[in-house]
């Protein structure tokens, strides 16, 4: 159960963080900041007692410090690693090449010795040697069957062959040119197709094992949320032996599990797994495979895409005829590893990649019909639905199925093995941890809801048991605080006088009061939207009412518009969720931060639906569980754009009058930063002016 936030320190590691931090603070050139220093003997404290912790920091406390500092003199002290996990490659990319580096020097000396520290991806984020050399290439979807697109890869394909004789780490991060998706995958393999060190005639000079034997010989490792969930739902060991793990992004770890945690299954996938299996199988068992994913095709086509709560007529039988369809061109492939007459892997990379598409697919398709096993809708394992996706050519129909909850998965893969630290800038929900601290498996008063908190007996997709009632994981919930004035730097302003926002995009009143605010700032305005339609909208409306430049996603490169609308104060940024937490931008560019509509998820999210009416089956509120939740979470993050640094001052306008109307504003609004309030345009306006004067 979580316990209470204070801070007592141990006479041992917490005892020398204070000091530590401070020589790493020196060395880099910075100042001592109070939640910096709160926030690192938190850290301290969690290792020496083994008790989980999740702390908020705001923007500006200097976090990453303040747990490297702790966990590197862990790390070197007990000769065990520790794990630090990202959501965003730009905060790895932060860690490996400007944090760690300048810390690990700083705390050198009074450690005794220079910490070492690496870079673990996923296998499919390096170039892999055996498939560059033996020629063995994934068959071209059938919508990329055009000159220009296959040229193209062409072309990408040779420059990367020809890279894999100067790199010394094969990593794509490292290409100075990027390539599309679909000529990396040329290049490289899944986990799953690899064929494994003891197999593989390459596997002395490779990039994926070079990377995971610096890991394993490294004080601190740095990975991504994605391996965390790999090596939590494989029974292999992916990530080198640690007792202490760091999560920052806390707050997109649910999220970014899921996705890894979800298979899908689809006309075209399994058309390419036929495809990769035809030199391999008899012409009856490839078109065996082939009429199986023309068969699910016509299903898919004649449903409408949403939450499946059980399975349509006829898709029973007809999914039970995929998955047997799909293990009898498994099965007539054979075994895998290289066999006499192989020529240098070749022929067994082509099994490997080809068992891997087909046991993908049979796996995906006994997981949908053992999902609908259980009558109750709401005590499903996993959620199942069909959906619509737009693609070049048109549209394309996938049935996917994921995780109800991730909560056991975590709790008894990564809770149960390891001390584990949880950051970010936005972990407070509603005024309380524990609506993000349920959805990590970690246990709450009063809340044993069981989508949210695995119960005892349930099993985890990597065969661990999740930890009995009686073994309570401890955490605890510490809030640092912010380097920042919030009351005196911003105002949160809240147009309660503008009709609640509909279906039917933006409506007068809100364009006009948008036109008013971006005009009173002299442009420097940052509109996070709900959807990349109402953004596209809004800036139509826009331009054609101000001179003043307005740029949207969708127009150029994120990265480009984002530079783009820092250099020129008078221009603004309109765009959707990327933007929502992915801006930094300190300065006079950045004045008005305007949020369109409260950002809810959508009605139709299957996902969100089946977990609210869970969480209303066993008594609590699906709606606040859920919808509220996730709204609360992106608020924050969007608002959060705003003060980026000290010096920062300005307004956060949100155009829906529902959060100082509805019964559900306040707990919104004890998830933002505490911004001086007002619902007053004429007092808004005047201090927009003000800035800009």
């Amino acid at each position: 159960m979580p316990t209470e936030a204070a801070d007592t320190a141990e006479p041992t590691l917490a005892s020398a963080t204070t000091d530590l931090l401070a020589v790493a603070v020196e060395a880099l050139g910075g100042q001592t900041r109070d939640g910096q220093v709160r926030m690192a003997n938190a850290v301290a404290h969690a290792i020496d007692t083994g008790e989980h912790l999740a702390v908020q920091a705001g923007t500006g406390t200097g976090k990453s410090l303040a747990y490297l500092v702790p966990a590197i003199a862990h790390a070197t002290d007990s000769g065990k690693t520790v794990v630090v996990s990202t959501a965003t490659i730009a905060l790895q990319r932060q860690l490996i090449e400007r944090d760690l580096p300048r810390v690990a020097a700083a705390l050198a000396k009074p450690l005794g010795d220079e910490p070492s520290f690496a870079i673990l991806k996923g296998r499919s984020n390096y170039l892999c040697l055996n498939k560059i050399h033996g020629g063995v290439a994934d068959e071209p979807d059938s919508e990329l069957f055009d000159a220009f697109e296959l040229s193209r890869t062409g072309r990408e394909v040779t420059r990367l062959r020809e890279w894999a004789s100067d790199t010394e780490t094969g990593d794509r991060d490292d290409l100075e040119q990027g390539v599309s998706d679909r000529s990396w995958r040329q290049v490289s393999v899944t986990a799953r197709e690899c064929l494994g060190a003891a197999n593989c005639s390459f596997a002395d000079d490779c990039f994926a094992e070079k990377a995971k034997d610096e890991a394993a010989h490294s004080d601190v490792v740095v990975t991504n949320h994605a391996m965390l969930a790999i090596d939590a739902l494989s029974p292999a060991t992916i990530l080198p032996d640690h007792d202490v793990v760091v999560i920052d992004e806390a707050h997109e770890l649910t999220d970014r599990i899921t996705s890894v945690a979800t298979d899908e299954l689809s006309a075209a996938s399994i058309t390419l797994a036929a495809r990769r299996a035809a030199k391999l199988i008899d012409d009856e068992l490839v078109d065996d495979v082939i009429g199986g994913g023309e068969l699910l095709e016509q299903l898919l086509e004649d449903a409408a895409p949403r939450l499946l709560t059980s399975l349509p007529t006829g898709w029973d039988s007809a999914l039970a005829s995929l998955r047997d369809r799909l293990w009898r061109a498994r099965s007539g492939i054979g075994p895998v590893r290289s066999a006499p007459g192989d020529s240098d892997g070749e022929a067994a990379a082509a099994r490997s990649a080809a068992v891997t598409a087909l046991e993908e697919l049979h796996d995906a398709a006994v997981r949908v019909l053992t999902s609908f096993e259980e009558a109750d809708p709401t005590k499903r394992r996993d959620v199942v639905w069909l959906a619509e996706e737009r693609t070049k050519s048109g549209s394309r129909r996938v049935l996917r199925i994921a995780p109800l909850s991730v909560g056991g998965l975590l709790r008894a893969s990564l809770f149960a093995d390891s001390t584990v630290i949880l950051t970010s800038a936005t972990l407070v929900v509603g005024g309380s941890f524990d609506a993000l601290a349920t959805t990590w498996g970690l246990p709450v008063e009063g809340n044993q809801s069981r989508t949210e908190v695995a119960t005892t007996g349930d099993v985890t997709a990597s065969g661990k048991a999740v930890p009995a009632d009686d073994e309570v994981l401890r955490w605890r919930g510490v809030d640092v605080g912010s380097p920042f004035d919030y009351p005196r730097s911003a105002i949160l302003y809240v147009a309660k006088h503008l009709p609640a926002p509909g279906r039917g995009g933006a409506s007068e009143e809100m364009l006009a009061e948008l036109e008013k605010l971006i005009a009173a700032a002299g442009g420097r305005t940052l509109g996070l939207f709900s959807s990349m339609r109402a953004a596209q909208e809004a800036a139509e409306a826009l331009r054609e009412r101000t001179d003043r430049t307005i740029l949207c996603q969708g127009e150029d490169s994120t990265s480009t518009l984002v530079r783009k609308f820092s250099e020129d104060p008078e221009t603004s940024l309109f765009g959707t969720l990327s933007l929502w937490q992915g801006v930094d931008v300190p300065g006079p560019s950045l004045s008005l931060v305007v949020i369109d509509r409260i950002p809810f998820p959508r009605p139709d999210d299957p996902l969100a639906s089946a977990r609210a009416r869970a969480i209303e089956a066993s008594g609590g509120n699906g709606f606040m569980a859920v919808s509220a939740n996730h709204a609360a979470l992106l608020l924050a993050q969007g608002a959060g754009r705003l003060l980026r640094s000290t010096d920062d001052k300005g307004v956060v306008a949100v155009l829906d009058s529902r959060l100082a109307t509805a019964r559900y504003g306040n707990y919104l609004l004890a998830s933002l930063p505490p911004f001086w309030r007002t619902t007053d345009t004429a007092t808004v306006l005047a201090a927009l002016e003000r800035l800009t004067a």
